[in-house]
């Protein structure tokens, strides 16, 4: 039975998940992005963070100054007006795509019929956003993959991912900050720093950016790396 959204899910104590959706949508992940900027205007007694997703806020609030039929009141207020996101900062990604740097280009090329120059091009030329954060510091996942390049995650995840290393599975496509596992595909790596190292911004991008990806030969990846 279809669900009427946005839905209110109480979290634990001191959290409420407002659903907007169930798919990652553009429409949807706009209206996360409204209620997340008038939040961060006008935040309600309590109120501790807002986390977006890509269908979905969570608010976090103090339970002894507030409670969850409070925090929905505010939220729903906040809904019955015409909300508009924060203005997104378009964000450039340098990525090299030498074959030792993509070492699973070659199977892409192969699993979506495409040669290795059409799939780089398929990448750079998709239009790609910051959905959300999640799974390790610094992980924007980016929606906006080209269709021809959508391919499920591996069966088994890889070891020993060095960070910088781009990714993509199905729709989605992140730049690894640290060297962990994945099972996503590996198809270049990027010297471009997510991780500012400026505690007052710690990550590059803003969810809700736009971020699109420039292809650089391997000396200028190698002096990025370098800066």
């Amino acid at each position: 039975m279809p669900r009427d959204f946005p839905c209110f899910v109480l979290v634990a104590e001191h959290g409420l998940l407002v659903e907007f959706g169930e798919r990652i949508d553009p429409g949807i992940h706009a209206r996360v992005l409204a209620l997340d900027a008038a939040l961060a205007a006008a935040p309600c007694p309590g109120f501790q963070e807002a986390v977006p997703a890509y269908a979905s806020l969570m608010i976090r609030f103090d339970p002894l100054a507030t409670d969850h039929p409070a925090v929905e009141a505010h939220a729903r207020t906040l809904l019955s007006h015409a909300l508009l996101p924060r203005p997104p900062t378009p964000r450039e990604v340098l990525v090299c795509y030498d074959a030792d740097l993509a070492p699973d280009l070659a199977e892409v090329a192969r699993m979506t019929g495409l040669s290795a120059e059409a799939v780089i091009a398929a990448h750079l030329a998709g239009r790609y956003e910051v959905y959300m954060y999640g799974f390790a510091p610094g992980y924007a996942y980016l929606a906006g993959v080209p269709a021809s390049l959508h391919l499920p995650r591996k069966p088994a995840a890889q070891r020993g991912v060095p960070g910088g290393s781009v990714l993509i599975a199905g729709p989605q496509c992140l730049v690894s900050t640290l060297t962990m596992p994945t099972g996503w595909w590996v198809i270049g790596r990027s010297p471009t720093r997510i991780l500012t190292r400026d505690p007052a911004r710690p990550f590059l991008f803003d969810v809700g950016d736009p971020v699109r990806f420039r292809r650089i030969s391997r000396a200028e990846f190698e002096a990025g790396r370098d800066g």
